[in-house]
């Protein structure tokens, strides 16, 4: 399950690397070739918002069979194209079904001994993460050798390879039974309304996404520009100081497990912020300090360790909060999730067009400061839930 999350959301960040062999090879400008990044996270979203709460409708051994062999296609449409149209119509069906790592999520927690949901999760979001981080490096190696078709066939062998691996491991599930497809969906809103704590943690994620965002949207305009003067290669080889992040989503499943899933998300929090102060010298935005690129790599890695550590912590709390319905409650916390990371790209780049890296820390740091108010509420929201859980049990107990 961690490696059919891996390359399931992997594959969207194949074509990361290829944009500019895209665009000579299929005769669009760098720009208009830019478009399938954005085609690619606009359909991760369609996808989430509208085949995710189906892992509470229809039996998921089945679905997640489906949605990986419907995202092998969207591959192969990708690597046989014809033309941008056709590559573009490919990348956006790899995006849609590419969801299914978030039914997976779910079903793992459902799926684990009791008390070990957390480690569970913090394992398959362990190979989600690194399925992200090492598809953009393994995407270019690949299309070194065999020019910029092959990553996608290689992706769609792997994508059915696991479909037949999915269908021959995973058990028969049950799901609950909620009327039918626009019910699904309704009675998502409607558990949106009615858990206060579903919508704190989807605000807590969609900021903190939005802190790390900021940086995802700048940090090849400073590292490539005179501060550092770093390559293509260069700067991707400072990515992998993300493979931090892989490491907290188990640290923080643990915690969870062992009742400490607000210390995970405090600490998390405050890292976000701290990050962004390290950021903040390293780019140079205090005059008197310069610049260090080693100082950026280490910002780098903690900020996603950051994120994962506020993100796995969210996760196993809003999946206890309905157990029968953990599609459904994924499917809102994840849209809301990646809106906040769409925000924050778009932040990221407005500051610094308006103010270079010291705008750009300015505005993360604010991002980091507001993750750590929002867990506050959370505690809040937790505390007035127990004070109201134990009222319902003292006045049963005098009835």
């Amino acid at each position: 399950m961690a490696v059919a999350t891996g390359l399931t959301v992997g594959g969207n960040y194949v074509n990361q690397p290829l944009l500019d062999t895209l665009a000579a090879e299929l005769g669009v400008s760098q720009g208009a070739a830019a478009v399938c990044v954005t085609v690619a996270q606009v359909s991760y979203g369609i996808g989430l918002l509208l085949v995710v709460p189906l892992g509470d409708l229809l039996e998921r051994r089945r679905l997640l069979t489906t949605l990986t062999l419907l995202a092998a296609a969207g591959h192969v449409l990708c690597a046989v194209a014809p033309g941008f149209g056709w590559f573009l119509a490919g990348t956006a069906v790899a995006g849609v079904f590419s969801v299914a790592a978030q039914v997976l999520v779910p079903f793992v927690a459902e799926l684990a001994e009791p008390g070990q949901a957390g480690r569970a999760v913090g394992t398959v979001m362990s190979g989600l993460l690194i399925g992200a981080l090492l598809a953009r490096s393994v995407s270019g190696a690949l299309a070194d050798l065999g020019g910029w078709h092959l990553p996608y066939a290689v992706v769609a062998a792997g994508l059915v390879l696991l479909a037949v691996a999915l269908r021959a491991r995973l058990p028969v599930s049950v799901p609950e039974r909620v009327g039918g497809y626009a019910a699904t969906l309704r009675s998502t809103a409607r558990i949106v309304r009615e858990e206060p704590r579903l919508r704190s943690r989807a605000l807590l994620g969609s900021v903190g996404f939005a802190a790390v965002s900021v940086l995802f949207a700048t940090m090849t305009f400073l590292l490539a520009g005179p501060a550092f003067g770093l390559s293509d290669a260069q700067i991707g080889l400072v990515g992998l100081a993300g493979v931090l992040g892989a490491l907290a989503a188990t640290v923080a499943g643990r915690m969870a497990d062992a009742g400490r899933g607000q210390l995970a998300t405090a600490l998390g929090a405050a890292l976000l912020v701290l990050t962004w102060l390290l950021l903040s010298a390293a780019g140079g935005a205090w005059e008197l300090l310069g610049t260090s690129l080693a100082l950026f790599v280490v910002g780098f890695a903690l900020s996603d360790l950051a994120l994962q550590t506020v993100h796995i912590s969210n996760q196993n709390i809003v999946f206890a909060l309905r157990p029968q319905a953990r599609a459904r409650v994924n499917s809102a916390y994840m849209t809301a999730y990646f809106a906040g990371g769409a925000l924050g790209s778009v932040a990221g780049s407005l500051a610094w067009a308006a103010g270079g890296w010291a705008a750009v820390s300015a505005t993360g740091a604010a991002l980091g400061v507001l993750a750590l108010a929002l867990w506050l509420l959370d505690v809040r929201l937790e505390r007035r839930a127990r004070a109201g859980g134990a009222g319902v049990s003292a006045a049963r107990a005098g009835s």
